[in-house]
C-alpha cells in the first residue's frame, strides 16, 4: 500500500513539473509571437553614439525609433531620423531632415537655404529651436534632391558628418524615426517636429 502511495506521489509531482514546463513554454511562445513583431516592425531601440545630435542627442541615450508611421507617410522636415548609412548600410546614423523631395538646399555664409515650389526665391531655415545658440552651418554648396531624396544634417554641425559630406540619403534607407528618449530617466522625453518659420 505504502508503496503505491509514494508511486501516485511522484506521478503527481511529475504531472506538476510537466505542466508547469508546458505553461512556461506556452507563455514564453506568446510572449515571443508578441514582441518579435513589435521590436522589428513597430518600434526599435537605438543607442546614440558620437556628439553629432547634441544639444538635443548625447552620447549613450537610449531612443526608441518609431518604424511604423514611415510606412503610411512620408518624413517630415524636423524629423529626427534613423538611417543606413548610404556608403556602408551596415552601418546606422541618426540625423535631421532638412531638405525634402525636390527642393534644393543651399548652405551658404553659415545659413541653410530652402528652394521650392512656395519659395522658388529660396527662404532661409529658422533653426533656432534645436541647434545650439549662434550655431553656424559649415559649407557652401547648393543641392538639388531627387524625388526620393532626403538631406539630412546633425544638430552638432561643427561635429557632424551627414549630407554635406555623404550627400543626400534614398527614402529606402531611412527606418524611422525617433519617438522617445527613454533612458537615461532623468531625461525621459518625447519628441515633436520643430516649428519653423514657413
Amino acid at each position: 500500500m505504502e508503496g503505491e502511495e509514494n508511486k501516485k506521489e511522484v506521478n503527481k509531482e511529475s504531472y506538476s513539473v510537466v505542466r508547469f514546463i508546458l505553461e512556461l513554454v506556452k507563455i514564453t511562445l506568446i510572449s515571443l509571437a508578441i514582441v518579435i513583431p513589435v521590436r522589428y516592425f513597430l518600434v526599435q531601440p537605438f543607442y546614440v553614439r558620437g556628439a553629432s545630435m547634441e544639444p538635443n542627442f548625447y552620447d549613450r541615450d537610449y531612443l526608441i525609433i518609431n518604424e511604423i508611421s514611415y510606412r503610411f507617410t512620408e518624413p517630415n522636415r524636423g524629423d529626427v531620423v534613423v538611417f543606413k548609412y548610404p556608403l556602408n548600410p551596415r552601418e546606422y546614423f541618426i540625423k535631421r531632415v532638412i531638405g525634402l523631395p525636390g527642393e534644393t538646399i543651399e548652405i551658404k555664409e553659415g545659413e541653410v537655404k530652402i528652394y521650392n515650389k512656395l519659395y522658388p526665391q529660396g527662404i532661409v531655415l529658422d533653426e533656432s529651436s534645436y541647434l545650439f545658440p549662434g550655431t553656424k552651418t559649415g559649407g557652401n554648396l547648393k543641392v538639388s534632391l531627387g524625388p526620393d531624396e532626403y538631406y539630412l544634417l546633425g544638430d552638432n554641425r561643427n561635429a557632424s558628418l551627414d549630407s554635406r559630406s555623404f550627400g543626400p540619403v534614398p527614402r529606402k534607407n531611412i527606418i524611422g524615426k525617433v519617438l522617445l528618449r527613454g533612458w537615461p530617466f532623468s531625461r525621459f522625453s518625447k519628441f515633436e517636429e520643430p516649428l519653423y518659420n514657413f
